[in-house]
């Protein structure tokens, strides 16, 4: 047997490490589709931790709008957009989807990607080369989704430009940098639903202060597309906000309950990313199907029974707000399907993460680096699948299982 060589040293360690921490994630195998209703290692549970807010991954014109995709266009694209993969089922779907920013972005145009970590990191970085080095100032917000942070550092990474991180609560404190600011490119970037609070980025403001300052605003809309505004447009709809100064992006594997996203802008913008943006030139372009399964999905998010989702997931939100109240946790204020619940320490949310799952309920614990040090918790999320029975037989567990974890924690 062999001596372990530095690097595998190294990796056994600080996995050992994290183990100590109370920080090490596990892989949990699921074996049927994503639903309320899940089995996993031969166990059914319920599941309050899935981001298809609309109940859609499952729905069955989906499954055979993917038949009827494979069918037409096969099962991959066989390139990259600009050598031979572009579809004209990725077509469509872009011209759909450009639709539905169309009345808050003039002239707007819409890119698809296969994922929503690809969309931001095209997004910033495309947009950062608008300007030479050291030409670019960014400004992100402090509880930016994982995707956002690392697109705003390799951008400044290659642009040689500082990052000022500003908190989304207080918009006003972008007033004094960027007055002061003489870069020709200003770039905000913010979550439009910050994914593990659940509230919203006060992007009306945020606009406001773009409009000021001659900058441009990034909205990730992830947990807002689907759900939010009458016709689940999104967070521009809700907001009624025209501007050609947004750069949206949108995720179709959440609300949507597909796969990829999609950035939206004003096509000069949009024009210049297909020129510029690395993750989207160098990328096999999604398979077809994916892009014509994507096109029902949107008839279905638009639609009368898309409409009473939305309302159903409001309903579910009223009975918590009202129902559900704690002795010592904290309950975040959320207006959106996720509802968090902050515990504090690793410790406290693992037990209680167990005790859930002894209970029949899959809510995992999410700890730093997710979320900051200090506020481990529980983050439960809505889907229109959910009953009101559901929720409520949730809230009555929930109940017995804060005093049972404060019991053992004391």
């Amino acid at each position: 047997m062999t001596n372990r060589f530095n690097a595998l040293t190294m990796a056994q360690e600080q996995i050992a490490d994290l183990d100590l921490q109370l920080l090490k994630r596990t892989l949990r195998v699921t074996e049927t589709p994503c639903d309320t209703q899940t089995q996993v290692a031969g166990r059914k549970l319920k599941a309050f931790c899935s981001n298809d807010y609309l109940g859609l991954a499952n729905h069955p014109d989906l499954a055979s709008a993917l038949a009827e995709g494979a069918k037409l266009y096969g099962v991959g694209s066989g390139a990259s957009h600009l050598i031979s993969g572009h579809s004209i089922a990725h077509e469509l779907l872009e011209k759909r989807l450009a639709s539905f920013q169309a009345t808050h972005i003039p002239q707007a145009r819409a890119l698809f990607f296969s994922t929503g970590y690809m969309a931001n990191l095209a997004a910033i970085t495309g947009f950062a080369k608008l300007a030479g080095r050291g030409e670019v100032s960014l400004y992100s917000a402090k509880l930016n989704h994982a995707s956002l942070i690392d697109g705003v550092r390799l951008a400044s990474a290659q642009t040689n430009t500082a990052v000022t991180l500003f908190d989304h609560a207080c918009p006003s404190e972008l007033v004094e940098p960027l007055k002061a600011d003489k870069k020709p490119l200003k770039i905000i970037v913010t979550d439009g639903v910050f994914s593990m609070d659940g509230d919203l980025a006060p992007v009306k403001e945020l606009l406001k202060i773009t409009e000021q300052h001659d900058a441009l605003l990034l909205v990730d809309d992830a947990h807002g597309f689907g759900v939010l505004g009458e016709n689940g447009h999104g967070i521009l709809e809700q907001e009624k906000l025209f501007s050609d100064r947004i750069i949206y992006i949108g995720t179709l594997g959440k609300a949507a309950g597909v796969s990829g996203a999609f950035i939206c802008a004003q096509d000069s913008f949009i024009e210049w990313l297909v020129q510029k943006g690395r993750p989207y030139i160098y990328s096999t372009a999604t398979p077809p199907a994916i892009a014509h399964t994507l096109l029902k999905s949107l008839d279905l998010i638009e639609s009368e029974a898309g409409s009473k989702r939305r309302k159903h997931l409001n309903q579910l939100i009223r009975i918590w707000q009202e129902e559900m109240h704690f002795a010592n946790w904290v309950k975040v204020p959320s207006c959106t399907p996720i509802q968090p619940i902050i515990l504090g320490n690793n410790a406290s949310a693992l037990m209680a993460a167990k005790l859930l799952d002894e209970a029949g309920y899959w809510i995992p614990a999410i700890r730093p680096p997710t979320v900051p040090l200090g506020s481990s918790r529980l983050r439960i999320t809505f889907s229109a699948n959910h009953s009101t029975e559901d929720l409520r037989e949730l809230i009555s567990t929930l109940k017995e299982i804060e005093q049972k974890v404060i019991s053992k924690s004391s």
